[in-house]
């Protein structure tokens, strides 16, 4: 049964991974800001944390204390979705938070049954109440972000702009293939976003221009800049796009929001 069918004929849910398995290329920075992004035009969105290292959970100033029920236990079935909820203080946000014990649910869950579809059967009833689902996946291609992209619609791929870039995409790509034929098979990628360019670094325009040269119109103009703002928001609890709106991270994060809705829209038309 796929994402759409276990959703039902309500309301129109997008549940969005976003995944690389490149650690910092800025996917839970892109999770929190395009989150807010979408918050602020008046979309309802949960961020489902399922990293253990817990950046986005952080990154949106929730304490350690109120993570007590958190993804780890929805993974494992202590919990349902819906008790781990946080509303965020960003209108229109909600968050599950990730936990430290979710760096052993991938041993945990290896002699599960249907092992692979623990999130997406928990996000049966709780999803419909949400425009956007966006889910945060660790820097790994292994049970928890399979997890992600068996429940998801799409995936969201944050690619640095760096030499390396495109080296560690190619397995990504091949295991959303593996999922569409084996688990998921309305599966697609959403678009791929630009990071931390450079613009005054000629290897940035580069890697940008090659990457849209091998992915063409999958590739969002929007790209993300290098930015101060950015890096500091995430110490201070806040998304950049709270912390400091009128940067210009936080305006790329705002005109990515707006290419995600277009793009879905267009999905529907």
């Amino acid at each position: 049964m796929t994402p759409e069918q276990l959703l039902g004929q309500g309301r129109k849910t997008r549940i969005i991974a976003i995944a690389n398995q490149k650690g910092g290329v800025g996917k839970t920075t892109t999770a929190i800001n395009l989150a807010t992004a979408l918050a602020a035009v008046h979309q309802n969105v949960l961020i489902v944390d399922l990293d253990p290292q817990g950046n986005a959970s952080t990154g949106l100033g929730i304490p350690h204390e109120q993570r007590v029920v958190n993804s780890y236990h929805v993974l494992i079935g202590e919990a349902e979705l819906e008790d781990a909820v946080i509303e965020t203080d960003i209108p229109g946000l909600a968050l599950v938070p990730s936990g430290l014990d979710l760096s052993g649910a991938e041993i945990e869950l290896v002699d599960v049954d249907r092992r692979e579809f623990r999130l997406r059967e928990r996000l049966v009833m709780s999803a419909p109440a949400y425009d956007y689902v966006l889910i945060d996946c660790p820097p790994a291609l292994g049970l928890l972000t399979l997890n992600a992209l068996v429940a998801a619609q799409a995936v969201l791929v944050p690619l640095q702009c760096e030499f390396f870039a495109l080296e560690g995409v190619s397995q990504l790509m091949k295991t959303i293939e593996g999922v569409k034929r084996s688990f998921n098979p309305g599966l697609d990628i959403q678009g791929i976003v630009l990071t931390m360019f450079d613009k005054r670094n000629n290897l940035s325009g580069a890697v940008a221009q090659d990457v849209r040269d091998y992915f063409g119109d999958k590739v969002y103009k929007t790209v993300i800049p290098r930015n101060v703002r950015v890096s500091e928001a995430p110490s201070h609890g806040r998304p950049v796009i709270v912390y400091d709106m009128d940067c210009a991270g936080s305006q790329a994060y705002l005109n990515l929001a707006g290419e995600v809705i277009h793009r879905e829209r267009g999905l529907h038309a």
